[in-house]
């Protein structure tokens, strides 16, 4: 069987990048996206990355992005926080006060960050072969190849060395399918 690449070219992660990076506190800090090299090295395609456009990567400090990393859709990579402390004065006349607080991000190879899901300021590293289910919120810097979920996101699993095994357990099982008369009756569409 074969599957459509699903790594970006050098111009749609370029797009991608310029649709995705932000950086909301440039008076604080105006952090920079670095992209590993080794995400370029490849014989058979251009990167090895797979970045939505519609991710959100706050750069008010700088991320780092290692190879075969997948950002889905809606995915947010938060560099900074708000002060939340004291009572004394509202969040926003801190904020105009004394700023934010912010900080760098890493995340190694073979990260995969679900659709919707937030990695939060607390954050510093992810490290290689980390899952982000989607929808989860992030706050602790999880270990490798660790999978993580929920809200706030809690460690529920590993990453194994039996994806060939599992592949062909899952291909053998019987699926899923909807009834052929519903199908024939639909109305033309994709």
């Amino acid at each position: 069987m074969s599957f459509e690449r699903a790594t970006l070219t050098k111009v749609e992660l370029k797009t991608a990048l310029s649709r995705a990076c932000r950086r909301p506190h440039k008076d604080v800090h105006k952090g920079k996206l670095v992209i590993s090299p080794l995400a370029y090295n490849g014989p058979e395609r251009e990167t090895n990355l797979c970045i939505s456009p519609f991710a959100f990567l706050d750069c008010t400090g700088s991320i780092h992005i290692g190879p075969w990393c997948m950002l889905g859709p809606r995915s947010r990579v938060y560099t900074h926080d708000h002060i939340h402390a004291g009572r004394s004065r509202t969040l926003l006349e801190t904020q105009e006060e004394l700023g934010v607080l912010w900080q760098d991000k890493f995340l190694g190879a073979d990260v995969w960050i679900h659709d919707g899901a937030m990695v939060l300021y607390q954050v510093t590293r992810i490290p290689d072969g980390v899952v982000v289910g989607a929808s989860a919120v992030l706050t602790k810097n999880p270990g490798p190849y660790e999978i993580w979920a929920g809200v706030p996101a809690r460690k529920v699993g590993e990453r194994t060395d039996d994806a060939v095994e599992l592949s062909a357990k899952a291909e053998a099982e019987k699926r899923f399918l909807l009834p052929e008369s519903l199908i024939r009756a639909a109305k033309p569409g994709f």
